[in-house]
């Protein structure tokens, strides 16, 4: 493939010709990256002689050609464990084309290495950390675009904020619009159960069964029936603790079981999880962004020369063009993003993210503002996502490189079959629109193309899809990922009376949640009101109340449970962003989901966030947080809540008014009534608060509702994204 030519930037600015320093520091840089990528490609580069000098890269420097840094992630990431390979084909391409190639890479955590741990609670915080360690390079090294290695959870859309943010301080300064482009690591395999394991789980589900746990060998079962990743583990590892507790395995056996799964379950190269959780939520968000180049969105292995070439040969139509500036691309795509992120059930992660983005782009943007997008149009359900019948992301990346579709190209045009409007002159990163990309090939953009186990749909599974964001009389927003529920799941939830389970933090709920006599305790403690238990039963269950309305207590709540009657809302505060950083509470639901009984009668409410790969009845994000003086801070075991999802609510009830038959929705007197329990409940927050690193709590940043930012960045968005921004038919605004 030719090279292309890079134009020269166009600034008043340029401290490589006003200032010798960097003339004299960065050619050794340059010409070290070129010569490594060399020897890194080595047979793909036989006989290639290498044409940069010392005195080339000055001239390049001194001149304004282009200076383009490769942004890769940290190595201690699978994402990232192929990098070498994918920036030194970069680099020596940015050099063919006439510019000037720079390499670094920022720590990138890994949320399924920090789960359950401390760690957790830096994960979010880490994508403002990237933010600022991009923004910072970028502005002392004067660098004018980026080629960015995407990883997996909060990488990308650190790095989106850090280039928007760039591009807008870039553009007030009056210099060349920050231009750049991403490359998504490609999709790691997911693992396969050894045949000889397999064999000895299912011994241990049988042997459960014959001692009368049909439970655990169940959720056992259920948990043999997906695909080896590292959430699959976690859903073992509380199977196995429960078998554990009642005698089925030794503690030999369960330590033997997880090293023989956990070796199995990564392939050697690497890439982002084949699970549809932030990672990939970002890859299709970002896509939609208009960001990534086609080439790269969607394979089964790190990219090929001809492929980066093909993205980075793009930069040509970008360079000095403000229209193709981070900023104004992301803008004008952000219906696109948002209705393609609802369409394939992204991460619930991705409503701070993307509303952090935006704010870091200097636009007005909130969660309510992406909830009226979602809800202009309805969005239908064009994902069939399945992590235990071959429709995993790995699969579909196999499907789009096969040719047969075009990943989130393919999603756009079902969208628009399917009635939903999209901004279809929107600029993207290939130097086109969506318009001209869906132009040409049109054969391979239908989702039936696909015969065998499609994944993009053109006839939706249901109406409706994403995430909804949800109000109540105790709260101002939370969210919700319809998505990850089944219809029948969300017709077992909705409209139901729930009894509070209450947890003051997540330790506490890991303990609770893995108890085998967990359902045991709850009743023998009498631990919701028997007139309440009575009114759920009528309410939730109206065609049981006459049969089951004169049973004694224990009676009344083991048939409630057995048939699905009782709802019990785990709720788990002081997870927010301020208290804890905001840990994801991944592990409480997967405990939730690994259970058989539990799955079917508990959601679980939390001011914490979600892995992206949790499903079921999973409620986040809850503003205020619990110490901001939250309506989450006061409930406690017993209260009773009304949860609506398809009318987007959640309702603390008055208990005796309820017990009378009356749906009374009244929270305020509650607070004056537990102000001590508050009080000692903040008390524990800010001790527990002293396990995170001071320098880096989340204090001084706006709530969940508003993208988790600090208060100055919030400040100064002041844009709007649907007036000032700019498109390729020169119509100015829209």
């Amino acid at each position: 493939m030719p090279a292309v030519k890079y134009p020269y930037v166009k600034s008043k600015v340029n401290p490589y010709h006003d200032n010798v320093q960097g003339k004299a520091n960065e050619p050794i840089c340059v010409a070290g990256l070129l010569d490594r990528s060399k020897q890194i490609l080595g047979p793909e580069l036989k006989g290639m002689q290498p044409d940069w000098t010392l005195e080339e890269i000055y001239d390049r420097l001194h001149h304004n050609a282009p200076r383009i840094a490769i942004i890769g992630g940290s190595a201690d990431h699978p994402a990232h464990i192929m990098d070498f390979q994918t920036i030194a084909r970069a680099a020596i391409r940015i050099w063919q084309n006439g510019g000037v190639p720079f390499q670094f890479s920022t720590p990138v955590m890994c949320d399924g290495t920090a789960q359950s741990n401390q760690g957790m609670s830096y994960s979010l915080q880490s994508r403002n950390a990237v933010a600022q360690m991009i923004v910072n390079q970028m502005e002392a090294h004067s660098y004018h675009g980026a080629f960015i290695i995407q990883g997996c959870d909060k990488q990308p859309l650190g790095v989106v904020s850090a280039l928007a943010h760039l591009d807008r301080v870039r553009r007030e300064r009056g210099e060349a619009p920050f231009f750049a482009t991403f490359a998504p690591a490609h999709v790691l395999k997911g693992g396969t159960i050894p045949p000889r394991l397999y064999a000895e789980l299912e011994e241990v589900a049988r042997h459960a069964e014959s001692i009368g746990e049909e439970d655990i060998a169940y959720d056992l079962r259920d948990a043999l029936s997906y695909i080896l990743q590292c959430s699959s583990n976690t859903a073992f590892q509380g199977v196995l603790e429960r078998a554990r507790e009642k005698g089925i395995i030794t503690i030999e056996q369960h330590e033997d079981y997880e090293k023989r799964l956990a070796v199995a379950t990564c392939d050697s190269q690497g890439g982002v999880c084949a699970f549809n959780g932030t990672g990939n939520s970002s890859r299709h968000l970002i896509a939609g962004l208009g960001l990534i180049h086609p080439a790269l969105e969607l394979l089964t292995a790190p990219p090929t020369q001809e492929q980066i070439n093909a993205a980075l040969d793009s930069l040509v139509h970008l360079i000095n063009n403000p229209i193709y500036g981070v900023t104004n691309i992301m803008a004008t795509n952000i219906k696109n993003a948002i209705r393609i992120h609802s369409a394939t059930g992204g991460s619930t992660n991705i409503m701070m993210h993307i509303v952090a983005a935006m704010l870091y782009g200097g636009y007005q943007f909130d969660l309510w503002e992406y909830d009226k997008i979602h809800h202009e149009v309805p969005i239908p359900d064009l994902f069939d996502y399945s992590l235990t019948q071959g429709r995993d992301i790995y699969a579909l990346a196999i499907q789009c490189c096969s040719g047969k579709i075009r990943g989130m190209e393919t999603v756009f045009h079902e969208l628009m079959n399917n009635g939903v409007p999209m901004d279809i002159d929107a600029p993207t990163v290939t130097g086109t629109t969506w318009r001209e990309r869906l132009s040409v090939k049109k054969d391979q953009l239908p989702a039936e193309n696909i015969k065998n186990n499609p994944i993009i749909l053109s006839k939706p599974r249901r109406p409706f899809s994403g995430v909804d964001v949800l109000s109540g009389n105790f709260f101002e927003s939370a969210v919700v990922k319809m998505s990850g529920m089944s219809t029948r799941q969300i017709d077992e939830f909705d409209k139901k009376i729930a009894f509070v389970l209450y947890y003051e933090n997540e330790d506490d709920a890991n303990e609770g949640l893995l108890d085998v006599n967990l359902l045991e305790k709850l009743k023998l403690n009498r631990s919701f009101n028997d007139k309440s238990l009575i009114a759920v039963l009528k309410h939730n269950s109206p065609h049981l109340f006459d049969s089951l309305k004169d049973k004694e207590y224990d009676e009344l709540f083991d048939t409630m449970v057995k048939e699905g009657a009782l709802k019990i809302a785990v709720v788990i505060s002081g997870q927010g962003p301020e208290a804890f950083g905001m840990p994801e509470m991944f592990t409480p639901m997967q405990h939730i989901n690994a259970n058989r009984q539990l799955k079917r009668i508990a959601t679980l409410i939390s001011d914490g966030r979600y892995s992206g790969v949790t499903y079921g009845a999973a409620i986040g994000h809850m503003t205020p947080e619990a110490i901001k003086g939250g309506g989450i801070l006061y409930l406690k075991t017993g209260d009773l809540l009304y949860i609506g999802l398809r009318e987007r609510k959640i309702q603390f009830l008055n208990a005796s008014a309820f017990q009378d038959g009356k749906l009374l929705f009244e929270f305020e007197s509650i607070k004056q009534e537990r102000k001590e329990i508050a009080k000692n409940r903040l008390e524990n927050m800010r001790k527990r608060q002293r396990r995170i690193a001071a320098s880096n709590r989340l204090i001084g940043h706006t709530d969940a509702a508003n993208g988790v930012v600090p208060f100055y960045v919030a400040e100064e968005a002041v844009y709007d994204y649907k007036k000032d921004v700019f498109f390729p038919s020169l119509r100015g605004s829209k």
